[in-house]
């Protein structure tokens, strides 16, 4: 590739032509078996995630926020209960809580990984609720909700400070379910525990996405659920055929969440290669880190305790839109992960939340911009993106002060 050529945002061309034999015949299996909902593929499937994320069970669902929806209506959250988790996300994390019946609180995040803050967390549990020794039951002082989970978003492929978000939880008797849809594969190390552990096996669940662009993605849409509460993985396989635990028995209203074959024989293919896809994006990082530097850019923050993915690659300037129209006109794909906090978005406005409530997150999502970052990614590439912002930044004369 010459310098001067178009580099994507994304490219999720390449990998597909690599894999184009082994894809169709993962479909080829369902055409000629009749395997098209459930059966051996998706069993598989599950199997080797499962054993991917290092959690003893694996459910296929249709989608990440299925995987989020039905984790939340199979551990009883409901009507009464609040559900605490960040601004800064997408809004598959808080429309799937809204849509059991459950009340979202937001808490804001934590400047330099942009997961959700521990400290916040203590700071409204401490401050908005009261806890119940004896039931070890927390309601909201304003509402008197019960506050029933917090929900960290292991946010861009980073993984949240679990150590201290599960100390919290144990302290006020709440459920941790993890948003890791784009952490497949994301290591944390656990002090308490001595080891490094995997995203999705460390709450009560781990909800994932394969949406095509995510590191680990389908042909269309697909979501799992990892767990080691074998009830609850078999309250999820009933929510999402329907509320049956066997067929036209239904046990309670579900939905049709269900994961096809072929998602499931093309995951198989793609979950090969993700050990691979996850070193070179983690050597793309580095070669941007080495690259930004000497730039004034606020380059991702990887702390001790995580082994990051690279989802996305975010850097923080003060003139994004300057610079990502600048790169556009040098045709650089770019992204914001993203622009408006949720607790401002119009879908919350009857939440009554408003701007000012979570400074870290409202300050974080104006300065954000998403570089190009895929496995297949050259060197020359990452130089020409860098060389580019050096450029626009020294034409600005405005360094940012992180």
């Amino acid at each position: 590739m010459t310098t001067t050529e178009n580099i994507p945002f994304l490219d999720l061309i390449t990998p597909h032509v690599e894999l184009e034999a082994e894809l169709l015949e993962a479909a080829q299996r369902a055409l000629r078996t009749g395997y098209f909902i459930g059966g051996p593929e998706v069993k598989r499937f599950e199997d080797d995630f499962a054993a991917y994320c290092d959690a003893k069970l694996c459910v296929g669902v249709g989608s990440g926020t299925d995987a989020l929806r039905l984790t939340y209506l199979a551990l009883g959250i409901g009507c009464g209960d609040i559900v605490i988790t960040v601004p800064h996300t997408f809004i598959a994390t808080t429309e799937s809580i809204s849509q059991t019946g459950a009340r979202v609180q937001f808490v804001d995040i934590d400047e330099a990984t942009y997961n959700l803050s521990p400290s916040a967390l203590r700071r409204f549990l401490q401050t908005k609720c009261r806890i119940d020794p004896a039931t070890k039951t927390t309601t909201c002082i304003a509402t008197g909700e019960r506050v029933k989970a917090v929900v960290p978003v292991h946010i861009y492929g980073q993984m949240a400070d679990m150590d201290a978000i599960q100390e919290i939880a144990d302290e006020y008797g709440l459920l941790v379910i993890e948003d890791a849809a784009q952490a497949h594969g994301a290591k944390y190390f656990s002090t308490k525990q001595n080891r490094w552990l995997t995203a999705g096996s460390i709450g009560v669940a781990g909800c994932f996405s394969f949406y095509p662009g995510k590191n680990l993605g389908a042909c269309g849409e697909a979501g799992a659920v990892t767990t080691a509460d074998e009830e609850l993985a078999a309250r999820i396989r009933m929510y999402r055929d329907h509320g049956q635990r066997k067929k036209y028995y239904h046990d309670v209203e579900g939905y049709n969440g269900r994961l096809d074959a072929i998602q499931a024989g093309m995951l198989s293919v793609k979950l090969k290669r993700m050990p691979l896809w996850t070193e070179q994006r983690q050597q793309a990082a580095e070669r941007y880190n080495a690259l930004l530097a000497d730039v004034d850019v606020l380059t991702p923050f990887e702390p001790a305790h995580s082994k990051a993915v690279y989802h996305l690659y975010v850097i923080r300037t003060k003139n994004r839109d300057g610079l990502m129209q600048y790169l556009a006109e040098r045709e650089i794909g770019t992204g914001i992960h993203y622009p408006i906090p949720l607790h401002l978005q119009v879908a919350y406005t009857g939440h009554f939340y408003k701007a000012g409530d979570f400074p870290i997150a409202e300050a974080v999502a104006t300065e954000i911009v998403s570089l190009p970052m895929f496995p297949h990614i050259t060197a020359e590439q990452q130089e020409r993106v860098s060389a580019e912002i050096e450029e626009f930044l020294a034409k600005q004369k405005a360094p940012f002060e992180g």
